[in-house]
């Protein structure tokens, strides 16, 4: 007779016989059924999405218009008084018209006494400075060399109004490493930046196309490789990109560049009135919303349309008009007023809201060039 350990020992040599069996049968059955090889790849050219191809186009569209600049200034030796040059920075910035005049940011060229421009096609030319607009971060530099590349496209006035949401890419220099792209989308409009010297650069684009030490001055293009602004600044700090970046519009660059090429410096249009920015910041604080006007010259267009300066009578200031709001905008200090004039071209007429002992009133003043 079997004892009870006898068997339990042939119960499991059954069972381990039953799953050796099993397992040989699975085997047999899947080992003439290798696992089919992968699909091939399709061409290079199918395996690109659409929105793939036409970022790759405008880059390579726009890559040549942009360019690499390294600036230097001058040193004096303590001891031998000799001069040299050092360097000191290094931006990007982008053909604006085929006579050789090149974009930037003015922080890229600040305090430099002289400044390279390097091509695509690995030229590097000396470069001068032609013009800068410290209040908008702009500066124009000239390069003179053959077979220049062509200026990067623009959208012509009114149209190719930028959207939060649109898709943009970035083209420059950061850190060096030349010609990167980035892409992204704009994230916000209408930003406003603290500048040097403490003026505030006013309605700049807000992105997350990575943008880092370098980028400065370089291209900021639409989805159809059009230029919609200049890179010039990030929100960051470590110092390199955080997701938020600025640029400033190409609206505002078309009404500063062409000033700077032909003058060398960027005026904006005026009223035709006098402002006194310190006396105006006092009785800001006192409570008044709006711009005093302090002068209106004789036989001018703002003296005709009747508009009262303030005066001083018994010791103390008489305001006369204040301005309230300028085509619709509401305004409550002069450098509001500053801005919304500053958005605007010489020769446009504007509806300037005023206010004067309780009553307002509405007039047309046309802009004239600043001096």
């Amino acid at each position: 007779m079997w004892n009870e350990g006898a068997i339990m020992r042939a119960s499991l040599a059954g069972a381990i016989l039953v799953l050796m069996l099993i397992a040989a049968f699975f085997a047999g059955r899947f080992a003439g059924s290798p696992e089919p090889p992968p699909a091939p790849l399709p061409p290079a050219s199918a395996a690109l999405e659409t929105a793939e191809q036409r970022t790759i186009a405008v880059f390579k569209s726009a890559r040549d218009s942009v360019v690499a600049i390294t600036t230097s200034a001058r040193t004096v030796d303590p001891f031998t008084r000799r001069t040299g040059e050092a360097p000191l920075g290094s931006g990007s910035g982008f053909l604006w018209d085929a006579t050789g005049h090149v974009v930037t940011n003015d922080h890229v060229i600040q305090r430099a006494s002289g400044a390279t421009v390097q091509l695509a096609d690995g030229r590097s030319l000396a470069a001068r400075v032609v013009g800068r607009a410290p209040g908008h971060d702009l500066a124009v530099l000239r390069i003179e060399g053959r077979a220049l590349p062509a200026p990067l496209p623009r959208p012509e006035i009114g149209e190719g109004a930028l959207e939060v949401g649109q898709s943009v890419l970035a083209i420059g220099n950061p850190f060096g490493l030349d010609w990167t792209l980035t892409t992204g989308i704009v994230s916000a409009l209408e930003r406003d930046l603290p500048g040097e010297a403490g003026r505030t650069i006013r309605g700049l684009i807000q992105t997350d196309a990575a943008i880092n030490p370098g980028n400065s001055g370089g291209p900021l293009l639409d989805a159809r490789g059009r230029l919609v602004g200049v890179n010039t600044a990030i929100f960051s700090p470590s110092g390199a990109s955080a997701g938020i970046g600025f640029a400033v519009p190409v609206s505002t660059v078309a009404r500063v560049v062409p000033q700077l090429i032909e003058t060398g410096r960027y005026t904006p249009p005026t009223l035709g009135l006098g402002f006194d920015a310190r006396l105006n910041a006092a009785v800001n604080r006192q409570g008044l919303s709006g711009v005093v006007v302090f002068e209106v010259a004789r036989g001018s267009e703002a003296a005709r349309a009747g508009i009262e300066p303030a005066r001083l009578g018994r010791g103390r200031l008489l305001p006369g008009d204040v301005i309230v709001g300028i085509g619709g905008t509401p305004v409550s200090t002069l450098e509001d007023l500053l801005a919304e004039i500053d958005r605007r071209r010489v020769g446009e007429t504007v509806v300037v809201t005023l206010e004067n002992d309780g009553d307002r009133r509405e007039v047309e003043l046309t802009l004239q060039a600043g001096r």
